[in-house]
């Protein structure tokens, strides 16, 4: 009897495998009951789309309103006469663009210096032959357990006293580095492998070049991941650039977009024209830098 590769191919596996089956098939032979608990829960999900979406949506929407659409009852959803009257009004309420800038000065100095600092502590936590690292580890890790709250008077009264309030030294400087970057940036650390140290060594790098060269680049994901992080973080802060400025030129745009409520020409339109202009750098990062966030977060995840 002559045997067929295709039967001896078969034959050595342990038998053909069967045919996957068409996925309206798969749909078919599911029971009532699963496909109800399906559509639950893309019931929930899409529920909490709408919710999560609608304030940004009105918010864009009712940047472009007039104020009678505004004030209007039921309110309007989408605008029927556009106009740029709002983003026009907002520029000239307040100092607008000064105050975009100060945001995108302090955010990109912390983001920048964050990743510095950070890059340097976890290598040196993972491949430097530190004594008590454990320690001193610990000690990182400890700073992440107190309230920001606890230690704003000291670095309030701190900074003032050197001179440093009111100016752009004082909105950076006590968020310079990071415990938490140094854990995220450790954990990522420590997933590659010892033999390429070893390889480098062999081959004359030095603990900078092997840095740099090698373990930065191996790394993308988790310095996309901590430098988007930071960014938002730092763009979104209120309360210490509040109490460390006192003229409207030094303030950043959450402080600004508090004044610009409580002025004298403020309405609806022109507070909803700010928000969106600080909405745009924190949902294109959001957006495109998204794979990065959930790649970086679980590098570290599986060792």
């Amino acid at each position: 009897m002559t045997v067929t590769a295709t039967e001896a191919g078969a034959g050595s596996q342990g038998g053909a495998e069967a045919p996957r089956r068409p996925r309206t098939r798969i749909l078919a032979g599911r029971s009532p009951r699963d496909l109800l608990g399906r559509a639950a829960v893309y019931l929930l999900l899409a529920v909490a789309v709408v919710t999560v979406a609608f304030p940004v949506y009105y918010a864009i929407a009712g940047a472009f309103m007039g104020p009678s659409e505004l004030s209007s009852y039921p309110p309007a959803l989408v605008p029927h006469s556009v106009t740029g009257r709002n983003f026009a009004g907002a520029v000239d309420t307040i100092p607008l663009a000064r105050q975009y800038a100060n945001s995108a000065i302090v955010a990109t100095v912390i983001t920048l210096a964050q990743l510095f600092t950070s890059i340097l502590a976890a290598y040196a936590f993972v491949f430097l032959p530190l004594k008590a690292r454990a320690v001193v580890f610990g000690v990182f890790l400890a700073t992440l357990m107190v309230p920001w709250e606890a230690i704003i008077i000291p670095n309030y009264l701190t900074l003032s006293g050197w001179g440093l309030g009111n100016t752009y030294f004082g909105l950076v400087l006590p968020f310079l580095a990071s415990g938490f970057g140094t854990f995220m940036l450790r954990q990522s650390f420590r997933q590659l492998p010892g033999e390429l140290r070893d390889a480098a060594r062999i081959d004359g790098a030095g603990h900078w070049r092997f840095l740099w060269r090698i373990v930065v680049p191996l790394n993308k994901p988790a310095l996309a991941a901590l430098s988007i992080y930071v960014f938002l973080s730092a763009w979104n802060q209120y309360f210490w650039p509040l109490i460390i400025t006192r003229t409207a030129n030094m303030q950043t745009l959450q402080i600004g977009l508090t004044s610009l409520r409580d002025s004298e020409m403020a309405d609806p339109g022109l507070i909803l024209a700010g928000v969106v202009l600080s909405l745009l750098p924190t949902l294109a990062l959001v957006v495109f830098g998204q794979r990065f966030i959930v790649r970086g977060l679980t590098a570290g995840a599986v060792r």
